[in-house]
């Protein structure tokens, strides 16, 4: 990891903004509509930022947009990178460094995932309450600078335990049902087979994916506390007798817009002071 990038990538976003941000947004696959929310937006397209890899999936508008957001400073990728596009896992997770060079202190992450738990049904949202990388792969390997976060960071509350109970608070407000569970984090761009998704649900898992882990692993790495969210957007292989597709992932995200929307705003605007990592 090349600590010069980062600054210089956080340097050019500086130029555009006149605030520090304290709070970071990543919207997964048909999630970008909160960003559109943004009060007084700055909008940064990621071909323009030194360093930064372009987003190239459907679903992802590829662009940073700052501003404000029920009452937050916030820093919002609307659109991330993927490790099955081609990309580094230092290519992406590269946003998280940069955010954290900005003054983010807390991380909002989401995704569009496949249910395994056969218990939870499409269009469900989940708090991540822990993960697994099955991506075979970490972003953490390589020289490490001391300056970015320790040689071996600790990964035993990945998702911050406040941060889970006042999304938990923000839903009963709500009166919106909300699961908690398991996120896998796959490579992708393959779905998984039947056989994969029975392993999977051995494990321990409630959701599978393409994204997220290696995001998060990095927040750790770096001191930022994590929410974590995600949108069912299907049931995963061999839980109903139908092939999956992409589009009914982005289907599914529209249909349950509003509820995401009224959710992470929610989380947002109450979002208590607490002493974070680091």
């Amino acid at each position: 990891m090349n600590s010069n990038h980062i600054l210089e990538a956080a340097a050019f976003v500086e130029k555009s903004i006149s605030y520090q941000p304290s709070l970071g947004l990543i919207l997964g696959s048909g999630l970008g509509v909160l960003a559109e929310q943004i009060e007084n937006p700055v909008k940064i397209p990621y071909k323009d930022i030194p360093y930064f890899p372009e987003s190239t999936v459907q679903g992802h508008e590829g662009q940073l947009v700052i501003g404000e957001l029920e009452g937050q400073q916030v820093i919002t990728m609307q659109g991330r990178f993927h490790f099955y596009e081609g990309y580094s896992m230092e290519q992406v997770t590269f946003p998280v460094r940069v955010m954290k060079q900005l003054g983010v202190e807390k991380l909002i992450v989401t995704n569009a995932a496949g249910g395994i738990n056969e218990s939870f049904e499409p269009g469900d949202l989940m708090i991540i309450r822990d993960h697994i990388n099955n991506m075979g792969t970490n972003p953490l390997i390589g020289r490490n600078d001391e300056d970015l976060g320790p040689r071996f960071p600790d990964m035993s509350e990945a998702y911050d335990r406040q941060l889970i109970e006042h999304a938990k608070d923000c839903a009963q407000v709500l009166n919106l049902p909300v699961q908690e569970g398991v996120y896998v984090g796959n490579t992708g761009p393959s779905y998984e087979t039947g056989a994969e998704i029975k392993m999977l649900r051995t494990l321990g898992g409630d959701v599978v994916g393409m994204s997220t882990v290696p995001e998060v692993i990095v927040a750790n790495h770096t001191g930022l506390s994590v929410l974590g969210i995600t949108c069912i957007s299907n049931m995963a292989a061999g839980i109903l007798d139908q092939p999956l597709s992409h589009d009914e992932v982005i289907e599914t995200t529209t249909k349950v817009r509003e509820n995401f929307l009224s959710f992470v705003k929610q989380i947002i605007r109450t979002l208590p002071n607490f002493k974070v990592k680091r």
